[in-house]
């Protein structure tokens, strides 16, 4: 038996609960872990609150929380190739078995090995926020020297985002709030407060062109707002809202297979791609943890200890 943060219906917060259930077993495809860290992402509030059901993988109710994990694999579905009983691994939780927990399955396909020198803290971080920069990056294709905006720069995927840009020698402009100025501006971004006035017109003064990409970590009413800052609207990349086709933007294609979480492994490990962990708590403290997320009162990426 094991403890486990999950949700016995959706809702808010207060569907969420503390539960022990048995070590799951792993299906075809998929291995067993003892988690060490499990990461925090919006996503987790949004399939509580059953706005992406896909994603339950079709299992009953109470649903672990999470979708990203690092931790020692104990047992191995039907299928697997490339990994081992007792070997370190992080990846994500695609299937429903959800991260919160002491326990989970994870998909192989979808999971990795944690490369010799790089923490599992660091590892829990990147299967969501770390793949994401690398992917909307890459869609981009901008070359050296060109100006990309970071519409959401403070957040964990927004750091990672512009410090991997800075790394290709994009220059970097980012939007946020005063609080996540200092955390930016340490990477190199040059910074918007969209809480001192016209964010637009704060922008164009820094590049007075336009600029040649947008990756936009908001949605709404933020990305269009911007969205007419970039010289082409097919470099506008949404992260989270699909209705940017509707502008001409493009949703970020998603890569979640076991080569780039390699790729994306070896950019920590050479710091190209490292996170900003900014807060560490417990299993015991899970929703906390989550409403930090949730409320976007924190900078940078959340983690659970769980072993």
């Amino acid at each position: 038996m094991g403890q486990a943060w999950g949700f016995g219906s959706y809702g808010g917060p207060e569907v969420q609960e503390l539960f022990e259930r048995p070590d799951p077993v792993p299906g075809s495809g998929e291995v067993l872990i003892r988690v060490e860290v499990a990461g925090v992402n919006p996503l987790d509030h949004l399939v509580r609150s059953g706005l992406v059901p896909g994603l339950d993988g079709g299992r009953p109710f109470p649903l672990v929380l999470g979708m990203e994990a690092a931790g020692t694999v104990l047992a191995r579905g039907e299928g697997v190739e490339g990994l081992e009983v007792g070997d370190a691994v992080f990846g994500f939780a695609l299937t429903g078995g959800g991260t919160y927990a002491e326990t989970t399955v994870l998909s192989a396909p979808n999971t990795a090995r944690i490369p010799a020198g790089l923490s599992a803290a660091v590892a829990a971080t990147l299967p969501v926020a770390g793949t994401t920069a690398v992917d909307a990056l890459d869609q981009l294709g901008l070359p050296a020297g060109a100006t990309i905006l970071v519409n959401g720069v403070g957040g964990g995927v927004g750091l990672l985002v512009a410090r991997l840009a800075a790394e290709r020698d994009l220059r970097v402009i980012g939007i946020g709030s005063t609080a996540k100025r200092e955390p930016a501006e340490a990477v190199g971004v040059r910074f918007v407060d969209y809480t001192a006035g016209d964010v637009v017109a704060a922008a164009r003064e820094l590049a007075p062109g336009g600029v040649d990409g947008i990756v936009d970590l908001v949605g709404g009413t933020s990305l269009r707002a911007v969205a007419p800052l970039a010289k082409d609207p097919r470099t506008v990349i949404a992260v989270d809202d699909m209705s940017v086709a509707e502008i001409g933007g493009r949703f970020v294609e998603r890569r979640l297979d076991r080569e780039n979480l390699e790729r994306t492994a070896r950019l920590a490990l050479d710091g190209v791609l490292t996170p900003a962990i900014t807060a560490v708590h417990p299993l015991s403290d899970a929703p906390a943890a989550l409403a930090a997320v949730e409320n976007g009162h924190t900078s940078g990426k959340v983690i659970i200890k769980v072993g």
